[in-house]
């Protein structure tokens, strides 16, 4: 790492608020020139929004930005690009249509004479490409190339724009191993050129791979600021979360709580419900091989970005594997191509974004509460409105949905009502294999405590859960069985008992207890 007696870009004490939300408070990081820092923190940290205040999106509302000491206060994304501040967001914002060269240079095409000089844009395309180790047709349309490639070319088209400071936001998020050590390839060559790199990323191994130094956000403030080599992954993760790192009290989350009470499966004795033999996707799954049993309760642990939502949006069928296969009972499926052939073979889905996924906030709940069902049995098989009454009231009932009635439209509930309506729509499809994908973030104790006594008594009975939460006493306390999750691939399983929370975070960390 260069020892620079300043950095080349500092941010002091922003604070950002939204209606309702402060984002920051006190948030603040450092950049040198001929470094690549890396920053870290979980869902909801305020990684985006400090990165969104940089780069010109937002204004602070207070704190200072500093470029080669000079303060500057970007007003959009243009401004911060011509001061020299250039980022390159996860999902490629260029243009498959146009050629590699014109998305290089789009906007700022060189001119000759008058017109665009496209001979001399070609040969300064092909020179920046392979400036990063890439020797490509510039004159081919960027959609001919993977998305590897593509992220080559935005890196160029903002090396072309900026010398100073580069923004890498989740780059690595769609791609596989090969191609981010490409990428990583090609940033140690700009940090020995001294470029200023700043890397947003979740994913551990690569934090380690890459990074100089690292700052890690919680809770919308800079937690810390860290030489990779002085800060253990276990370190790291701790300070993410929030937790010392010898924290257990062999009470909340620990051994003595892990699993459920009596009555669980014998998990040798169970039928399998539900296995997958090397099922993944390029740049979302490492190939996952898994069993969930009869009435079991299986946890998946781990950071958001571990892969435990893409792999149930891969077993529903939300997003389609191109490897491996699903076996439901005794008959193999290959992979679920769309959610209804999910809901065909017995599995419900409750997703962890209930507003976007869930959620219908302008109906009713009856008429949330029977979609599901009404999609598996089609449009032309419409379930009487006597049934759908039934159904509805059934579920109020069980669940203790609050509501003054069942036609009562969702968006007037609670979050926590509605959560128990998004969980009556699958339980009244009679799911074998129920997905809860952070069933419980952002409502009540007690709304908690209703929708996790529910789902297990159903598990008694014979329903399978894969239950995925980021609140690991959570987790411990209602899993048979867990298979924690690591840079998107399974790094450990357990049975009831074998971990709390400590061992749970040695686990995520990839180190030794």
């Amino acid at each position: 790492m260069a020892n620079a007696a300043a950095p080349v870009l500092e941010l002091s004490g922003i604070h950002k608020s939204f209606p309702g939300v402060k984002a920051l408070s006190e948030a603040g990081l450092r950049l040198y020139p001929g470094e690549v820092h890396t920053l870290m923190g979980q869902n909801g940290a305020g990684k985006s929004t400090l990165i969104k205040v940089l780069t010109g999106v937002h204004a602070p509302d207070q704190g200072s930005i500093t470029l080669a000491g000079r303060a500057i206060h970007p007003r959009s994304t243009l401004e911060a690009q011509e001061l020299g501040i250039s980022t390159v967001y996860q999902e490629v914002n260029l243009c498959s249509n146009l050629s590699v060269a014109e998305n290089i240079f789009i906007g700022r095409y060189p001119r000759k004479w008058g017109m665009v000089d496209w001979a001399g844009m070609r040969t300064r395309a092909a020179a920046l490409l392979r400036e990063l180790e890439i020797d490509i047709d510039v004159t081919a349309p960027l959609s001919r190339y993977p998305l590897a490639i593509q992220q080559m070319v935005a890196i160029s088209r903002a090396l072309n724009i900026s010398s100073r400071v580069l923004v890498l936001d989740e780059p690595t998020s769609s791609l596989d191993e090969a191609e981010v050590q490409l990428l990583f390839r090609v940033l140690r060559r700009l940090r020995g050129q001294g470029m200023a790199i700043l890397f947003v990323t979740h994913f551990l191994d690569q934090t380690y791979a890459i990074s100089d130094r690292i700052t890690v956000m919680r809770n919308g403030e800079r937690e810390g600021e860290y030489a990779a080599a002085d800060l253990s992954r276990l370190a790291l993760v701790n300070k993410m979360i929030g937790k010392p790192a010898d924290a257990s009290d062999g009470t909340e989350g620990g051994a003595a709580v892990a699993g459920r009470s009596d009555g669980s499966p014998d998990a040798a004795a169970a039928r399998v419900v539900l296995e997958t033999r090397g099922l993944g996707r390029k740049g979302v799954l490492q190939p996952f091989d898994m069993q969930v049993r009869e009435g079991e309760v299986l946890g998946l642990a781990g950071l958001l970005g571990a892969g435990r939502t893409e792999l149930a949006r891969l077993l529903f069928g939300a997003d389609r594997a191109d490897k491996g296969d699903i076996a439901i009972g005794d008959k193999a499926y290959g992979t679920f191509t769309n959610p209804r052939q999910a809901i065909a073979a017995g599995i419900g889905f409750c997703s962890e974004d209930r507003k976007l996924e869930g959620a219908i906030l302008s109906l009713s709940v009856r008429e949330n509460l029977v979609l599901a069902l009404q999609a598996r049995q089609g449009m032309l098989r419409a379930i009487p409105m006597q049934r759908q009454r039934e159904l509805a009231e059934e579920y109020v009932r069980a669940l203790g949905i609050r509501t003054a009635s069942i036609e009562t439209p969702i968006g007037t509930l609670s979050g926590g009502n509605q959560q128990k309506v998004l969980l009556a729509r699958w339980l009244a499809t009679d799911p074998r294999l129920m997905i809860l994908d952070e069933p419980t973030r952002g409502i009540d104790v007690r709304a908690k405590q209703e929708i996790m006594d529910y789902v297990t008594t159903l598990c008694k009975r014979g329903m399978s859960l894969l239950f995925i939460s980021s609140e690991l006493p959570e987790v411990l306390r209602v899993s048979d069985r867990m298979i924690v999750m690591r840079d998107r691939s399974a790094c450990g399983e357990y049975q009831r008992g074998e971990l709390d929370e400590t061992t749970v975070l040695h686990a995520i960390a990839g180190e030794a207890a």
